[in-house]
């Protein structure tokens, strides 16, 4: 995966590229869905330089943003990598896939697919999805801006 740097726009406002992490328990498949079952509650997100930020925001927040923006994930679907570890395996196999269509249900989290590279299991153990980034801008009402400002402040005590 291909990472952009982050940019500033005319208004100097920040764009930050983050990239997203979840995992979970184990993970089960079709080929054209992809269920994290017993999966963490946050999802978590960082970004690089030159505004290194690191945060986790809810599951339901990560869903809820799918639409947002003029670049959202709905519009751009994000591709993703799985790693998993295969029932009496101790090696970690990935596969390359498309996500669209998150759908959150209690502890699972269900996507629909496309395989672009790899073998999505049908049933595996813990397994961690390494979501492409998502341009957003770094603002005082943005998510990583409050928790930016907060890691910021707390320093300074």
């Amino acid at each position: 995966m291909t990472q952009s740097p982050t940019t500033t726009t005319d208004d100097d406002t920040i764009m930050l590229e983050e990239m997203f992490v979840q995992t979970a328990r184990n993970v089960t498949s079709d080929e054209t869905t992809l269920t994290l079952r017993d999966m963490s509650p946050s999802t978590l997100y960082f970004s690089d330089r030159p505004e290194r930020v690191v945060g986790h925001m809810t599951t339901e927040q990560f869903v809820a943003q799918w639409t947002d923006g003029p670049n959202s994930f709905f519009e751009d679907p994000p591709n993703a990598v799985l790693s998993y570890v295969g029932a009496g395996e101790d090696m970690p196999s990935d596969a390359v896939v498309v996500l669209r269509d998150p759908v959150r249900s209690g502890t699972e989290l269900t996507y629909s697919i496309e395989v672009l590279e790899g073998a999505v299991p049908a049933e595996s153990g813990p397994a961690t999805l390494f979501i492409d980034p998502l341009g957003r801008p770094l603002s005082p009402v943005s998510l990583a801006g409050m928790n930016r400002r907060n890691r910021r402040r707390d320093r300074r005590r």
